[in-house]
């Protein structure tokens, strides 16, 4: 999308309603007009949120003046560099600079098979930096080959389950741990036991422009150019009908910004994002 069709997009956001703009997929931090697409947004009243792998966040973290929230992709230490094949002290770097700069910073961690001896370390990194953390399970997309989830999918019930009780225990005992207990018992057993309320709450937004129901439906429900109000007015229909038969999915912030809106006291007491 170019830069007017990104404006024009926030303006008809801001006119519906929505509350939140989230720049993420691909790297946002490629984009030269992020600066101006943030300032329009924050001009706006929206809360802006970005999530980035952090490569390029050193050489552009006095750039977000007009950010809320800033979330670094980080999956492992040791690990890292074999599941992300990048250097993780360029990512350590690029949120030392951001936090000078006065940003509120999140590293989310996304557990495999490669990582699940990492969890407390990673913890332990963000309280060092000054970070919060949050965890979700890798979600095994049957669109690619089972040979990679051997290798990454998490297999072993019994190491998931006791590193993710000791994720509860260090939330309980005050680590920057931001996922809701709830949420983490649903991660230990990998049972989405939920109602999932983002055909409701979220408009996934493509690179090209096309609306989609959530990060996991391929459908497109529209292109931007046809309006906001127009594709959300008449997808009502075929949203729900996408949930519904939806297999279900543990991304964290599908499953927490639902339970909130189910109004779940645990939740609403110990999430601690937006």
């Amino acid at each position: 999308m170019s830069t007017s069709n990104i404006l024009n997009m926030l303006n008809e956001a801001k006119d519906f309603g929505i509350g939140v703009y989230n720049a993420w997929t691909a790297e946002p931090l490629l984009r030269p007009d992020l600066p101006e697409i943030l300032e329009h947004a924050k001009k706006l009243g929206l809360i802006t949120s970005l999530v980035t792998n952090g490569q390029l966040l050193k050489l552009r973290a006095y750039e977000l003046s007009d950010l809320d929230y800033l979330s670094v992709s980080i999956d492992g230490i040791k690990s890292y560099g074999d599941i992300r094949g990048a250097d993780l002290q360029v990512v350590l770097e690029g949120i030392k600079a951001a936090h000078e700069m006065g940003h509120r910073i999140l590293i989310n961690c996304v557990i495999c098979g490669k990582n699940l001896n990492e969890l407390e370390d990673l913890v332990r990194m963000a309280e060092s930096l000054g970070t919060s953390i949050s965890f979700e399970p890798v979600h095994e997309m049957e669109s690619i080959d089972r040979k990679v989830w051997q290798e990454i999918g998490l297999k072993n019930s019994h190491d998931l389950s006791c590193a993710v009780n000791r994720l509860i225990e260090l939330k309980k005992n005050g680590a920057p741990i931001i996922n809701s207990l709830t949420y983490l018992l649903m991660l230990k057993d990998l049972q989405p036991k939920f109602r999932c309320h983002a055909s409701s709450i979220i408009l996934h937004v493509a690179s090209d422009g096309s609306v989609k129901n959530c990060r996991l439906s391929k459908e497109s429900l529209g292109h931007v150019s046809s309006g906001l109000l127009n594709i959300w007015n008449g997808s009502r229909e075929r949203r729900r009908k996408i949930t519904n038969e939806c297999k279900g999915c543990l991304f964290f912030g599908y499953v927490e910004n639902s339970l909130l809106f189910d109004f779940r006291p645990e939740v609403m007491a110990h999430y601690e994002w937006m």
